[in-house]
């Protein structure tokens, strides 16, 4: 289904928004979060199905590594590297859980973990997880939201918290809640010099940046394609450095677990991941669809290619921002240099003697107002706390706005979003 025109009273979108399924009732400008898939690759995905039921056993013992392949060598061309350095993953999550998996043998007391606080909090789970498993010390360390943040800020902030003790540090190439393009491709060998490898959560990256793997090397980097790549929900790639593969493992073991090479003469590490049991991978097959699919509907706006994408994708996120930053009267605090396609701003703090109602209230979200800006005007948009207070701390009246922008997005439902706000805000107080 496309959509033409917006729901009554809601601002239009982008006039390519017809190459994806939104509801028109929605001004969505949570692309971040979960993606949206073009609807010519859901249909590409309904086709991969359709090739499933008609022959299931030819398709699992033959086609699905066939489809795989495609998908592989496509991210390689893009990214840059070889077909077979990249392996597949349901979601960035279960990727950080299986290097995780692998490391627990080698990990004891003495040995520490470490992730800023601004990391996705899944992922800081699964490492805090393992620390309690191994003996080791898991520690989380703050990134200060209170100046101006720059890529040399974050660089120096990163290096001083390792230690001697140090074994692996979790480092999102960009940030979840406060969408911060962390300085990985330094950092990565700078740790390194210093004995520490590094696990980069790059779910939001490529698509929304420039990522290429020709001469970036890190010990392990895994991505989500559903959402920069809009392939469908259920796919994300991994990526392990060449020296680490030989005893790398997926955490499910397939029939085929035993041989040393699979179909087609893949290696005993691809050909582990490419297949875990039966399942639905028609996610995966899709991912050469998307990453083909999402340059062709760019250049119908006159942008061309992913570096057209890219470009567009992060000039729109800075214009909304300021639109937003104008309405409300405050001031950003990220250098345009550490944002890509999502973008923070603070919100004016909640007034002391508003605290214990507003921190209290109900939310299927992070925080109640963004139940109601869904709710009362459409909006789609996240409203986070501190990662400190979604850790579990005592809500301090400070509150944060994110934005995404993706081809389907206009500068109009950002002023839209403006208006919504400072009603909403001042509806808080007046409650």
């Amino acid at each position: 289904m496309t959509h033409d025109h917006p729901h009554a009273g809601r601002p239009h979108p982008s006039p390519l928004a017809r190459h994806f399924p939104l509801d028109p009732a929605v001004v969505f400008l949570n692309h971040g979060s979960f993606g949206c898939c073009p609807n010519q690759v859901l249909e590409k995905q309904a086709e991969y199905r359709d090739l499933m039921e008609a022959e299931p056993v030819r398709f699992f013992n033959q086609t699905l590594y066939e489809l795989t392949d495609r998908s592989r060598e496509a991210i390689a061309r893009t990214l840059g590297g070889a077909p077979e350095d990249f392996v597949f993953v349901p979601n960035a999550t279960t990727g950080v859980a299986t290097v995780i998996d692998n490391l627990l043998p080698t990990l004891g007391p003495g040995d520490e973990l470490i992730a800023a606080v601004d990391e996705y909090p899944a992922c800081r789970h699964i490492f805090e997880r393992a620390a309690g498993r191994t003996g080791a010390t898991f520690r989380t360390f703050p990134i200060s939201h209170d100046r101006t943040i720059t890529p040399e800020m974050l660089f120096d902030t990163v290096l001083a918290q390792v230690s001697e003790r140090t074994r692996l540090v979790l480092l999102s190439h960009v940030t979840s809640p406060s969408a911060l393009v962390l300085p990985v491709e330094r950092l990565v060998p700078a740790l390194r010099e210093r004995g520490v490898e590094c696990l980069v959560d790059g779910a939001h990256a490529p698509g929304s940046l420039p990522v290429s793997f020709r001469d970036f090397d890190p010990a392990y980097y895994l991505w989500n394609c559903h959402k920069w790549f809009c392939s469908p929900k259920g796919v994300a790639v991994m990526r392990v450095r060449a020296d680490l593969r030989a005893t790398f493992r997926p955490m499910v073991l397939s029939n085929e677990a035993h041989l040393d090479r699979g179909y087609g003469g893949r290696s005993k590490y691809s050909n582990e991941f490419d297949y875990v049991g039966t399942d639905d991978y028609t996610a995966r097959f899709a991912v050469a669809d998307a990453i083909g699919a999402m340059p062709r509907i760019a250049a119908e706006g006159g942008h061309a290619g992913w570096a057209g994408i890219i470009a567009h994708n992060h000039g729109l996120v800075l214009r909304g921002r300021e639109i937003l930053a104008d309405a409300l009267g405050v001031e950003p605090r990220i250098d345009p240099a550490c944002i890509a396609a999502i973008a923070t701003l603070p919100l004016p703090d909640v007034p002391e003697s508003h605290l214990e109602r507003l921190g209290s209230r109900p939310t299927i979200y992070a925080d109640a107002l963004q139940d109601a800006l869904v709710g009362r005007h459409g909006v789609q948009v996240p409203v986070w706390r501190t990662g400190s207070q979604l850790g579990g701390d005592r809500f301090d009246g400070r509150r944060y706005i994110r934005i995404s922008a993706q081809l389907y997005n206009s500068e109009e439902q950002y002023r839209f979003l403006a208006r919504a706000l400072l009603e909403e805000l001042e509806r808080e107080l007046a409650g």
